[in-house]
């Protein structure tokens, strides 16, 4: 049976795509881009590029790898395939906005729970996004932290160890996380409870984030963050 909301001591969440809004992101410094070059880019075909282009054996810890997926899909944009324009697409990264309703959300579920942010970002990055969710994390783990990226095992087990660390088990943790493929899946398998942010409900497809090879029910699912953030008030009443 599903455990209540008010019975977890924690939450983790992935950061990229379900508190910041990266697909935005990326869009909005691609269309720069192109409108200097004198083009228009299609913004759907751009995440599809790049959903190709960064899950491959080339590719190194996020969000510096944009450098090299940029020189990868700027022939397919009309976009010049020039270095510089690459490291501009990296950069961009410290000022990518949160979704409207995250730091909201996050400041409210702070005060019932320890929040641990769980990112396959570079620590550079993530203290970016930290901030402009108004620092809400008891806890953080990145890409440096850990070695590894999610859905690798490890990099959850190194989350267990800091909870049991203070007391706590993964059963204490409700994990809340918008990629089916880096975090819903691999959540279930390792027996954790979880929910399911659906940024993309009104839009078709997966975006910049990489389609699972098959679908996971969530224990909790909600559009938004404002939306688990509502039901945790409404069960706590």
């Amino acid at each position: 049976m599903t455990k209540s909301l008010p019975e977890f001591k924690y939450m983790s969440f992935d950061v990229v795509g379900t508190l910041i809004d990266f697909e935005g992101g990326l869009k909005s410094c691609l269309q720069e881009i192109a409108a200097e070059a004198g083009v228009t880019i299609d913004g759907e075909q751009a995440l599809t590029l790049y959903r190709a282009a960064r899950y491959s054996e080339d590719a190194i810890l996020f969000p510096d790898d944009l450098v090299r997926v940029y020189l990868v899909i700027a022939p397919d944009l009309g976009l010049p395939a020039d270095k510089a324009y690459g490291e501009r697409l990296r950069d961009s990264a410290r000022t990518w906005k949160a979704f409207p309703d995250s730091a909201a959300a996050m400041a409210r579920l702070a005060r019932d729970y320890r929040l641990i942010a769980m990112t396959n970002a570079r620590r550079w990055a993530f203290d970016h996004f930290s901030a402009e969710l108004g620092n809400p994390f008891h806890a953080a783990f990145t890409a440096d932290d850990t070695g590894t990226e999610k859905p690798d095992p490890a990099f959850f087990e190194s989350v267990f160890d800091f909870v049991a660390g203070e007391g706590a088990s993964k059963s204490d943790i409700l994990h809340v996380a918008q990629s089916q493929y880096h975090d819903i899946g691999i959540s279930r398998a390792l027996g954790m409870t979880n929910c399911w942010i659906e940024r993309r409900h009104a839009q078709k497809g997966y975006g910049g984030t990489i389609e699972p090879a098959e679908f996971t029910e969530p224990d909790y699912h909600f559009t938004s963050m404002a939306g688990l953030a509502e039901a945790v008030a409404a069960a706590r009443n």
